[in-house]
């Protein structure tokens, strides 16, 4: 959560003393699953930074997708087969809102022989070709070029709670 450590079990806590149901805590990664039944993701999400914000005494970036949002993120298939093959990653960052113009041409001027990138709808999928650890290309590095808050996660752990979550479709 930002460079702060949240301890899972902890989180869980505060979101269901918060009210929602169902509440789950996905892999140690800030991931939490759970329902509501409120329907406006930009209010939810105001509120639940709200709630974060007074119970761990810093900002939290939250970024909301339903399990359907999720299952497309899952599926949405970008770059060629081959390639994806022999990355050593994707990853997606979630934003809260799409890019415009300006940010998506900003962000496309960091493209390199080891970096590529894809922007659809309020995601950036971002291919490295190479090890990581060569890539200069990083989290921060996004907030920065696009000038809003983001948070990333791997193809991998999107998939696996597509599957795990289906039901919740």
């Amino acid at each position: 959560m930002g460079g702060h450590t949240v301890k899972m079990d902890n989180l869980h806590g505060l979101f269901k003393s918060s009210g929602f149901s169902s509440v789950e805590t996905f892999i140690a990664s800030g991931n939490v699953v759970f329902d509501t039944k409120s329907v406006d993701a930009m209010v939810l999400e105001k509120r639940i930074e709200k709630q974060l914000r007074e119970a761990l005494g810093y900002e939290v970036a939250v970024f909301i997708r339903t399990s359907m949002e999720l299952a497309g993120i899952a599926k949405y298939e970008l770059f060629p087969q081959p390639a994806v093959d022999k990355a050593s990653a994707l990853n997606i960052a979630f934003l809260k809102d799409k890019l415009d113009e300006q940010s998506k041409q900003k962000l496309m001027g960091l493209r390199t022989d080891i970096d590529d990138f894809h922007v659809h709808e309020r995601e950036v999928y971002w291919l490295c070709l190479k090890k990581k650890s060569e890539s200069t290309f990083s989290n921060a590095l996004l907030e920065k070029t696009i000038g809003r808050k983001s948070t990333m996660r791997g193809v991998n752990t999107i998939k696996k709670m597509t599957v795990k979550y289906a039901s919740k479709q």
